[in-house]
């Protein structure tokens, strides 16, 4: 048996950002911007500790808080506007061996500043390092957005020169096709033995070796523009990454309820009112299809509904919905309906849409949510389909629970 190597991941964290002001702590997208980089080195599967290095005290309580150790407050001295990150990781290291004897093997950097990784890659960046033995560190990269091939230097006398001599003649000139394939370092990880940081008086060595990632998931935030952008990527639900909180839950293997919420899953979310205050909504009749297709295979559905309108009724008798609303509190609700069906919580699943859904996401045993959701519920949801809300999402995930029972024989199919 291969022994594993220690392995220590550090998220250096200051607190005295200028750019954007708090930002290591500030909410992104639901969850401080910390929060992420700590989920990248929790879900590792190879890390074996994960520690913010930080001088501000509230920092290194909301990083406990999203399981990250914080054993120690980093001197003032190593936490200024122009510090390199050389003398921060030397010093989290010396304070480890002195006080716990504590001397990890491999050291990972995760920044916080970029919170998009895609799951897995602080695993392939570690068995980069091992599987190169001549290798003393790893580097996130992503192929160049601009070629160096064509850019420039102005001299002092104001005159143009290439930035890089050693590509082909004339390489500003030449097709982007000819130039040499260039990469542009990213703040996703870096992966480093620690006798190169104590041997070789650096992170990275003499050897590095690339981890090339997807140019989606490129963001540094520097910026107030950096936010808006990287948040709104995020936000969007459409890229696979590393997000605070637990791993999404499969759909249960044995599904014997499946709970709707109403506006924005059965409708777009929108109402139209007439002059006598009469309320119309508008709703996908493929999502009725697919409630009968499940109907008919024995699965049990219900509506839970904060809405009072006599809509919600009207839709529901329609589509032989059992139906509960005007409710306060959904999952209180839940509970109550499960127990007197005597139906387990991890044998449902629920799709909702907005926050007021929240709370029965920990209740159930899988959690969807509609393609435009709030962003808050996108995050906390363990699938987002690809369909809006009235707009066919019930029927998607209707046709996502008929694909697992024709190919899964293991799901139990509960009659009504």
């Amino acid at each position: 048996m291969v022994r594993r190597k220690e392995t220590l991941a550090i998220i250096p964290a200051r607190g005295g950002s200028k750019s954007i002001l708090r930002k290591n702590i500030r909410s992104f997208a639901g969850h401080p911007l910390l929060a992420y980089s700590i989920a990248a080195g929790l879900q590792s599967d190879t890390v074996s500790r994960v520690l913010v290095s930080t001088d501000d005290p509230e920092i290194a309580e909301i990083g406990r808080a999203y399981g990250a150790e914080a054993p120690f407050i980093r001197p003032a001295e190593l936490a200024m506007d122009f510090t390199p990150d050389l003398p921060v990781f030397v010093h989290a290291l010396n304070w480890l061996e002195e006080n716990e004897g504590y001397q990890p093997e491999i050291i990972v950097q995760l920044r916080p500043t970029t919170p998009l990784r895609p799951p897995g890659c602080v695993d392939q960046g570690i068995a980069l390092l091992l599987q190169h033995q001549q290798a003393d560190s790893v580097r996130a990269v992503v192929p160049s957005a601009q070629n160096p091939y064509k850019m420039w230097k102005i001299s002092a006398d104001g005159i143009l020169n290439p930035l890089l001599e050693d590509g082909p003649h004339e390489a500003y000139n030449s097709p982007r096709q000819d130039l040499p394939r260039t990469h542009w370092q990213t703040g996703h990880l870096d992966v480093f033995y620690r006798r190169v940081l104590f041997e070789k008086d650096s992170l990275t060595g003499d050897v590095i070796v690339p981890l090339v990632l997807d140019p989606k998931y490129t963001v540094d935030i520097d910026t107030e523009l950096d936010w808006e952008r990287a948040e709104w990527n995020l936000r969007q639900g459409d890229m696979d990454v590393v997000r605070p909180g637990n791993a999404p839950r499969p759909m249960p293997e044995t599904i014997e309820l499946i709970i709707l919420d109403f506006d924005g899953v059965l409708t777009d979310n929108r109402v139209w009112t007439n002059t006598h205050g009469e309320e119309w909504v508008a709703s996908s009749r493929s999502d009725g299809m697919g409630i009968a297709l499940l109907r008919k295979e024995g699965f049990q559905f219900a509506v839970l509904s904060t809405e009072e309108n006599p809509v919600v009724a009207a839709r529901c008798n329609k589509l032989k919905l059992e139906y509960v609303q005007g409710i306060e509190d959904k999952a209180n609700v839940l509970k109550n309906m499960l127990k007197q069906k005597g139906i387990l919580g991890a044998n449902t699943i629920y799709l909702g849409n907005d926050v007021n859904d929240l709370p029965c996401f920990p209740i159930v045993g899988s959690a969807f949510v509609v393609a435009d959701a709030h962003p808050e519920v996108k995050i906390a949801a363990d699938h987002i389909l690809q369909s809006r809300g009235g707009y066919g999402a019930v029927r998607e995930l209707c046709d996502l629970v008929l694909a697992k029972v024709g190919k899964a024989d293991s799901v139990t199919i509960s009659a009504t």
